[in-house]
């Protein structure tokens, strides 16, 4: 379990470090997942926003796992994840086209499992 934590950690930091995204687009990212969730409660329920929100989530996260284990912790590149190193330092250009669509094909996978399951 203290791995787990040491590596969830490990992820946080560089999350919030990385320069793939610039940070207003971190934040718009966020502010459009909460209008998202919220009024996907006000028009569906909770029973569909919780079956549509824990399908997408679950499946972003073997996306991450994925992306981790292929990059060695994000330190080598792989398929759009590039990694360059300048005088030392690992610099990360922007992700692709693969690892948005695979957030699109989540989510259209999310939406039709909450449909699909929730009556």
């Amino acid at each position: 379990m203290k791995k787990i934590s040491k590596e969830i950690v490990y992820d946080a930091k560089s999350i919030q470090g990385h320069t793939l995204q610039p940070g207003w687009y971190k934040i718009l990212k966020a502010v459009l997942l909460m209008a998202a969730v919220g009024s996907g409660y006000f028009m569906f329920g909770t029973q569909k926003t919780l079956a549509c929100a824990g399908t997408f989530f679950g499946l972003s996260l073997i996306v991450h796992l994925v992306y981790r284990k292929k990059t060695e912790r994000f330190t080598k590149s792989w398929l759009d994840f590039i990694v360059t190193e300048v005088d030392g330092q690992q610099l990360y250009e922007r992700i692709g086209l693969y690892y948005y669509l695979a957030v699109g094909v989540n989510l259209i996978i999310a939406y039709l499992v909450s449909w699909l399951l929730v009556g």
